[in-house]
């Protein structure tokens, strides 16, 4: 018997459709939305308005109208009370931004009368610049001048990744930057992107090396950097086309849940998949085209924060697809380890040592690896060891005065941009019980009892 490959991809295409279709009809459509799913801030800056948002203060400007909107057309409709205290659209609420001085929701700038240096931070898919709100503060009290920038569809309720565009995020970028470089002159300016902002930050860079007129960041810095993720990803597209359909309109959504956090989405639109997957797909190529092409000679030293487990981007992809294909000018790794004296090899589901010791004993690789890990299996004791570019031999092992917390197994996507003390999502609540704290909380009791969802904690 002949094997059809064509006809059998035709046929697993079919069965896909009719799956989705299927689901969609069972689900009668999907959840119920709220005004926050549904309502469409259309003064948000898309790359079509690139020509007449042309500066960061035009941007700005435009982001004050963005959430006029968003207190016209979603708050306004939103009831008030104890009852709504967890409501993150009800104003005065435990959980309303708006009631906090600054927002973290918008974007901010911290300046400095004589900056060392200029940062542009990044942050990632369903964030705001909170994420990096306790970096901007270490770096602005080191002399440097911060931005830390809101990304359209960001920051003001979910409907807003349903329709954005990764293009209509990276747009934004070169406003910042030119701003930021125009702020410090002859100063070295860096970048610095956590999960989807750090392909947002390479897109940048390789733009920046091919046109030769904007500023080409003298660094990245990327934290748990979205350079590739799992080919399920893409049926993302299908299923947001899908939404499209009447009566399917539930499809544009992965996951609606309450929005209770002030600083980040809950909920998930199918758009917002497809458009991560696209900038990844998007920037691993181009990559790969310039590193065929010799064109990488003169990209910026890159330094990356990478978990060795990593539920969302893949940290094989971090080494094959990023930093191989680098020439060797100064790029690491640091790459933590599971915490071994807390949890044994046949516990867990998959255990990241082959890759560890792939990255560690590769001297075939053309940056420098530093690996945080415990000091020996029996202790929670960490310590850093480093390996040269082109090397297999750890250089030098270097004890760090830290310790693994107690009950902690390993770090995770989300872990590396939050100190422990964060007064929201930290290890501890504030001393001030008015603020909201989402952050290490051991409960136990009977299942339903809280409006955090289970899946959530």
């Amino acid at each position: 018997m002949i094997f059809d490959t064509a006809r059998a991809h035709q046929f697993l295409t079919r069965c896909l459709v009719c799956a989705l279709v299927l689901s969609g009809i069972t689900g009668c459509g999907g959840p119920t939305l709220k005004p926050w799913h549904t309502e469409h801030l259309d003064a948000e800056f898309e790359e079509d308005k690139s020509s007449k948002i042309r500066t960061f203060a035009d941007y700005l400007q435009l982001e004050d109208e963005v959430f006029r909107q968003l207190q016209e057309q979603v708050y306004a409709g939103v009831p008030t009370g104890p009852e709504h205290a967890l409501k993150r659209y009800s104003a005065g609420s435990a959980a309303d931004p708006q009631s906090r001085r600054p927002n973290w929701n918008r974007s901010f700038e911290l300046n400095t009368d004589s900056p060392r240096g200029g940062v542009l931070l990044l942050h990632g898919l369903t964030d705001s610049p909170y994420t990096f709100r306790a970096l901007a503060g270490v770096l602005h009290a080191q002399g440097f001048q911060v931005i830390g920038l809101r990304l359209p569809g960001h920051g003001t309720a979910p409907s807003g990744l349903a329709s954005v565009s990764w293009k209509d995020m990276a747009a934004a970028v070169p406003l910042a930057m030119r701003h930021l470089a125009q702020a410090v002159g002859d100063r070295p300016v860096h970048i610095i992107g956590y999960s989807t902002g750090a392909p947002l930050a390479v897109n940048y860079t390789l733009d920046a090396l091919e046109d030769g007129d904007s500023r080409v960041p003298d660094s990245l810095v990327l934290v748990s950097p979205a350079v590739s993720l799992h080919r399920a990803a893409a049926l993302a597209g299908w299923k947001h086309t899908l939404s499209r359909v009447p009566g399917l309109g539930g499809l544009a959504w992965l996951q609606v849940l309450p929005e209770f956090d002030p600083y980040k989405y809950n909920s998930f639109p199918t758009n917002a998949a497809e458009q991560v997957f696209s900038v990844t797909s998007a920037v691993s190529g181009r990559l790969r085209g310039s590193a065929r092409a010799g064109a990488l000679a003169a990209f910026p030293p890159t330094l990356v924060f990478k978990s060795s487990v990593d539920a969302t981007v893949s940290t094989d992809a971090v080494v094959d697809n990023l930093l191989a294909r680098l020439p060797s000018a100064g790029h690491e790794l640091v790459l933590f380890d599971v915490n071994r004296s807390a949890v044994k090899s046949i516990l867990l589901t998959e255990d990241p040592g082959p890759l560890t010791d792939r990255v560690m004993g590769d001297g075939d690789l053309p940056f420098a690896v530093t690996l945080v890990a415990n000091k020996h299996p029996e202790s929670n004791q960490v310590i850093a060891r480093h390996k040269a570019p082109f090397s297999s031999d750890v250089s030098r092992s270097e004890p760090l005065d830290l310790y693994w917390p107690r009950g902690v197994i390993s770090l995770s996507h989300v872990a590396l941009p939050f100190p422990p003390d964060d007064p929201l999502y930290g290890q501890r609540p504030p001393e001030n019980d008015d603020v909201l704290f989402l952050g290490e909380m051991a409960i136990q009791g009977e299942r339903g009892m809280l409006k955090l969802p289970d899946s959530w904690l």
